[in-house]
């Protein structure tokens, strides 16, 4: 019977440590933005899944295409609908890996990611820059970085080309709390 409670209490402390190894927002803020001669184009994200996991500095990040929200209910139509696309690939996704993870303290930190960006369909390799810290039980990250149209095969209408940039300019947030079984 004691062979049982010691297994017992060791598989809880097994699973507890490891719910301690990730960090998890639900919240994460993504925001694009576009400057163009007719008019700017931004949008906001507030509902980024994004998750970390401290044994190996390994981050994912899936983000629901059409919970971007434009200042503009057509640009939000036209976003879905003609560029993006996003009944047929709903979502955008992120796997890679932190660099050199383990030097993240609890003062502002720069750090790389480096990993598969998936939008429209399309993956591309990106290595960004990012400004992290690590207080308590949130680590944050910030940074921003730009995507190019082309690489995503993201269709400009001819009618409308000259007045969307072909660089996206992309910024995150993320205040990661530890994961909670």
């Amino acid at each position: 019977m004691k062979t049982i409670y010691a297994l017992l209490i060791c598989l809880f402390l097994a699973s507890f440590t490891n719910a301690q190894d990730r960090y998890l927002t639900k919240k994460g803020t993504i925001t694009f933005f576009s400057e163009s001669p007719m008019e700017n184009i931004e949008a906001k994200n507030n509902q980024v899944l994004s998750i970390v996991d401290v044994s190996n500095g390994q981050m994912a990040i899936s983000i629901l295409m059409k919970s971007f929200l434009f200042e503009k209910a057509l640009m939000q139509e036209h976003f879905n609908e003609n560029y993006v696309e996003s009944d047929k690939y709903p979502k955008a996704t992120f796997k890679g890996s932190i660099l050199d993870f383990e030097n993240i303290s609890t003062s502002k930190t720069k750090i790389k990611v480096k990993g598969n960006l998936t939008i429209h369909g399309k993956t591309k390799e990106i290595t960004i820059e990012a400004m992290t810290a690590k207080k308590d039980d949130v680590l944050k990250m910030t940074g921003e970085f730009f995507i190019n149209l082309v690489d995503f095969d993201i269709e400009i209408p001819s009618v409308v080309k000259d007045n969307i940039a072909k660089s996206i300019k992309v910024s995150f947030n993320f205040n990661h709390e530890i994961y909670k079984k």
